[in-house]
Order: structure tokens, then sequence, then C-alpha cells
């Protein structure tokens, strides 16, 4: 036994980083998979089946929130506790969990563990990883925590003090994590989401605020922490908070035109309560997958909309999905640099990398091909799915969003295995997915370089 441990932790740091988090993931889901298909975590006491448990597993680890049963309906409260458990883990990463245990146990981080941590959590350098895991962990807890205790004033009178705080943490670490699972279907029927709250102040700029403070990316709060004022960020901190203010408030304009006066969603509410559903909705369309309103009465032009908003997502290094704010914004600044001729990229008085415009590009046609690829599977597997509902549930599972128009319990067996697929893709990265699997034993650069020729494009 003992050697068979050990040839696995030689295989295991024979891999490459990418490799390893995959590895990570996967073997968290599937061991959430195993738990969730016991009968112990049902209420009715019986077992749920080990696809559907896959599926929960796999989108409660990728933050993502697309469900096959109703939360709150059918799982018990031990099922509902392994459900958070797993979301905290994937929001947080498992490499900075692991982390968290090491500095508890007063282990040593080794190399390779840093490039573990740098791998998870988006870095570019190795210096500073484990104080930015120690700051990971403190900020999540404290902003989830205060999240909890604000949404207690509302939960606690309406549930009473043990299930208001359970209800209050749950739907704390669930909207910061950008998940978007919930526990209203007692409440409000089942896969209603928020929408008993759709006109509750407390509830929906709580949300709304832990959805923004987790897709801004956990370098972006450390830094806006300890420089306060904008002039003092760094320049990809700038960025991530001008794109995110955009997007947010584009974002929620263009819903609150397009469905004021639609009678199923918007047209029924006061001004006040349309600003703040429009506001809710705008913020968790991008990352987290929680909605107000009934998004099957909205309009196909808004639905339409809400695809490309769920294809940008959050930002770099947070809890969202999502081609990510700075790989949009680095692509809308190089094509304004062409038109205008200029050499560079250049924002807030600084030069934008070669490599970082590669990588969005890359990033940006992978998505492109992936989404594409899922529509037309989903569409295929999927023949009750319009070509909108269809591409509406891929774009969701694969920006890690949660939202869906045509219900993620009516897919078929293959249906769920492929959205299971793109939420794996989503939350891990495409370009890190694709990468682990195509890596080289021999990374050896060639000394070769081939003559530049002109090829006619455009």
């Amino acid at each position: 036994m003992k050697e068979l441990f050990e040839k696995i932790y030689y295989k295991i740091n024979k891999l490459d980083p990418t490799q390893v988090m995959i590895m990570g993931f996967a073997i968290i889901i599937l061991i959430g998979a195993f738990i969730l298909n016991l009968p112990i975590s049902t209420k009715n006491g019986e077992s749920i089946g080990f696809l559907d448990a896959l599926f929960t597993s796999t989108s409660a680890v990728c933050v993502t929130g697309l469900v096959v049963v109703d939360t709150a309906t059918y799982w018990n409260f031990f099922g509902q506790l392994v459900i958070i458990f797993l979301i905290q883990i994937g929001g947080l990463g498992f490499m900075t969990i692991t982390t968290m245990f090491a500095i508890i146990a007063r282990k040593k981080i080794n190399l390779r563990e840093r490039l573990l941590i740098q791998e998870s959590l988006n870095q570019v350098d190795l210096s500073g990883l484990v104080k930015l895991s120690k700051y990971i962990i403190f900020m999540t807890f404290s902003i989830e925590g205060i999240g909890a205790i604000l949404l207690s004033t509302v939960f606690i009178p309406q549930f009473g003090f043990l299930k208001g705080i359970f209800y209050s943490i749950f739907h704390s670490i669930s909207a910061f994590c950008n998940a978007g699972f919930d526990l209203m279907g007692e409440v409000s029927g089942e896969f209603s989401s928020l929408t008993y709250y759709f006109n509750n102040f407390t509830v929906t700029i709580t949300v709304s605020l832990l959805i923004i403070f987790g897709g801004l990316g956990f370098p972006v709060i450390l830094d806006v922490f300890k420089n306060r004022k904008f002039k003092k960020l760094n320049t990809h901190s700038k960025l991530v908070l001008s794109s995110s203010a955009f997007l947010i408030l584009s974002a929620m304009l263009f819903i609150l035109i397009l469905e004021f006066d639609n009678p199923d969603t918007l047209g029924k509410l006061e001004f006040k309560d349309k600003i703040l559903a429009s506001l809710f909705q705008s913020v968790t369309t991008r990352t987290a997958g929680f909605n107000t309103i009934d998004l099957t009465f909205m309009k196909e032009s808004t639905l339409f909309l809400m695809i490309i908003f769920m294809i940008i997502g959050a930002s770099p290094a947070s809890t969202g999905g999502g081609i990510k704010t700075t790989t949009f914004a680095v692509l809308i600044l190089e094509v304004k640099s062409f038109i205008r001729q200029k050499q560079d990229i250049e924002i807030y008085n600084r030069r934008v990398s070669v490599g970082a415009i590669r990588k969005s590009l890359s990033i940006f046609l992978i998505a492109i091909c992936v989404i594409s690829l899922g529509t037309l599977i989903i569409s295929i597997t999927e023949p009750h799915f319009t070509l909108l509902e269809a591409g509406f549930e891929v774009v969701s599972a694969f920006a890690t969003v949660g939202l869906s128009i045509g219900g993620s319990a009516s897919l078929s067996v293959l249906g769920k295995l492929f959205i299971i697929i793109f939420m794996f893709i989503g939350r891990v990265g495409s370009l890190t997915f694709f990468t682990a699997l195509l890596i080289r034993k021999n990374k050896k650069k060639t000394l070769i370089r081939y003559p530049e020729d002109k090829i006619i494009v455009g």
C-alpha cells in the first residue's frame, strides 16, 4: 500500500500545475457526487441517482447554480450543508483551501505548491502567494460574515432564529461565491430563486454587493483595501473596476428599457422596484445566477443581450466565470488601437503587453468555439429546446452563471453530461483546460524561427 501511494505521489509530481489543478477539481466533484448520491442527503430518503448527484456537485464546485432538483425542497439539512461546503471550496479554489489547512498545521509551503497556488489564482509572479492566500481566506470569511449579518435582519424575523441564521449564511456564501444556489423553494415555489424578494431593498442590495465583491477578484479587493484611492490603484484594478461599473450600468439600462412595459416582468412593478430589479438582474446575469423576475417571460432581445453579458462574466482571480472583464476590455482596446492606427494598446498611461493581447484573443476564440459547438450539441440532444434556450443553457454553464430558461431539470442524460462538461471547462478556465490536455512532456523551445511572410486578412 505504501509503495502504491509513493507511485501515485511520484506521478502527480510529474504533472503540470494545470493538470494537477484540473485533477483536484475533478476529485472534489466526484467526492461531492458520491455523498449527495447517498440516501442520507435527501428529504425522501432515496438516492437521487449518480448522474443527478454528479450534476449538482459539479454545479456547486464550479459555482454555477444550474440544478436538476430544487435545493430547498429536495435536499435535507445534511445535503444542503454538503452543497454549501462544495460551493465554498469551489469559490475559494481547492489550492487556497489546501493552503489554509497547511497554515493551520504550520506546514511549510514548498515551490511546487506555490506553482499550484499561482495557477489556481491566475497570478503572474510567485512572490507573495502564501500571503495573498491568507488575505483571500480572511477577506472571504469577513465579507461573507457581514453579508450573513445583513441578511439575518430579514431572514430571522421571517424564519426564526436557527433557520434564519442558516439561510443567511447559506445565501451569503452562495452570493459571494457567485454560485446562485438558493433555499427559497419552500417560500415561493420550486426553482423560484429570489423572486419573493423582488422589492426587498436589504436582500436585493446585500446579495448584489456580495456578488460584485466576489466577482471583482481577490487581488483587486486587496488593492482597493490597501490604497483606497482610485489614482493609487494598479492598472489591473483600475481596468477591472471601470469595466465592471460600465457593464453593470449598461446591462441595467438595457434590461430596464427592453422590459419596462413587459407586463410579465417589469411592467407590473413600481418605478423604484423596476430600477431595483434591473440592477439586481444586471449584476447576477454576468456571474451569479439569482433572479428576482421570471426569466422565462423576458423578451428574446433581452435574453440575447443577457447571453452577451454572461459570456463576458466576472474578473480574473474571482469566484465568477466567463471570459473575464479584462479580456473583454483588452479586446475592445485592441480594436480601438487598430482603428486609430496606434502601435501599442494604452490604458491609464500604461502599455498592454503583447502576451496579454494574444491570451485575450485565445480565450475569446476558444470560448466562442466551445459555446457554438455546445449550442449545436444541446439543440440536437434536447429537441424540445429552442435555439435560444439551448444557447442560453450552454452559455450559462460555460460562464458558470446558473440561469436557465429551458429548465436544466428537463435535460436528457446526454444533455446533462454535456452541461457538466461545459460547467467544468468554464470553472477551470477554457485556456487552462485545453492547455492541460494538449501539453507535451517535452517542453524544450525550438531554436528555429521561420522567415516572416505577408497574409491578406480582412
